[in-house]
């Protein structure tokens, strides 16, 4: 198995990502609301699965891509850097409008397979969830140590176990605080303008190592 050698920094910077409030995490924190505890963690389930997939899919499509061409690197660093500040604007702008569909209760609780079926496509259709994978993660690769794809698949298998645990503790939390947090929405408002933010500052971060990476190619 080929190891990255910055692979702390990426699980330290995998932690920001997935604890940051974006659509996925959005969406599990509505189904807790909504509906507790059980169908929050199948949720979850779901996106964990999805996770995986999508980052199988991007490690594959990807990998011997990036281990060829050093301007198809540069590309993908500053594409999603500039792609996740985008996220975060847009999270910050419509936060009023994202709080109030997660306070909305729904009426007919769903199954477990349809819940993680609803999850998974969750995942699958989570753009910051692709643009990790697709930009980010391929920062902490070491093209020197052997398969870029290899290297990839494993990085994003810890991202997609980070998002199972993490997620799952959301899941619990709001399921158990569901009450509190349906009553007030500035709550709810507070909760996705920090997922933002996070989303510009590691955007920018994204874009200066891209910055630096060329000045000193």
């Amino acid at each position: 198995m080929v190891v990255p050698t910055r692979i702390w920094e990426y699980i330290a910077s995998s932690l920001l990502i997935v604890l940051a409030p974006g659509p996925s995490v959005l969406f599990i924190i509505a189904r807790a609301i909504s509906w507790g505890r059980k169908t929050a963690l199948f949720t979850v389930l779901g996106n964990a699965i999805g996770t995986l997939i999508l980052s199988a899919l991007v490690a594959v499509g990807l990998g011997p891509i990036l281990q060829r061409s050093d301007i198809a690197y540069a590309t993908v660093q500053w594409g999603g850097g500039a792609y996740l500040i985008y996220l975060g604007i847009d999270a910050i702008r419509h936060r009023h409008v994202h709080a109030a569909n997660m306070a909305a209760r729904g009426e007919i609780q769903p199954s477990p397979l349809t819940t993680m079926r609803q999850g998974l496509w969750v995942a699958l259709l989570n753009p910051k969830i692709l643009v990790f994978n697709a930009a980010v993660l391929p920062q902490f690769i070491d093209r020197g140590r052997g398969s870029v794809t290899a290297q990839l698949l494993l990085l994003g298998t810890i991202f997609a176990v980070m998002c199972l645990v993490c997620d799952g503790s959301w899941g619990l939390l709001a399921g158990t605080a569901r009450d509190w947090l349906a009553t007030d929405a500035s709550r709810l408002v507070r909760l996705r303008t920090i997922g933002g933010i996070v989303m510009v500052l590691l955007g920018t971060l994204v874009i200066g190592a891209a910055i630096r990476h060329l000045v000193g190619a």
